[in-house]
């Protein structure tokens, strides 16, 4: 005889999921609203009218993203192997 399967709560599945931390880039746009993109995340790129928006739809973006390269098996960067500097050009004018 057959055990029945277990249900999977949302609880259990919350526990299950792994987080991740991306550097994001809060860039100001003409008329107002942010502009947010990921530098470790070629083609995430999204829009809130206010900081708090624009980091709220930078999460949602991080994860349909992080969830799309999981799904087509895709390796996700690791943003602790990175190192990130600020250089410093000059342009003549």
């Amino acid at each position: 005889m057959r055990k029945p399967r277990k249900h999977r709560s949302k609880r259990q599945e919350v526990s299950r999921a792994h987080e991740y931390r991306f550097e994001v880039v809060f860039d100001p746009v003409p008329g107002g609203g942010y502009q947010v993109t990921a530098p470790l995340l070629p083609g995430l790129i999204t829009y809130g009218r206010n900081l708090s928006e624009a980091r709220a739809m930078a999460r949602d973006a991080l994860r349909c993203h992080l969830e799309g390269m999981k799904k087509a098996g895709e390796p996700i960067p690791d943003p602790r192997k990175t190192r990130t500097e600020e250089l410093q050009v000059a342009v003549v004018s």
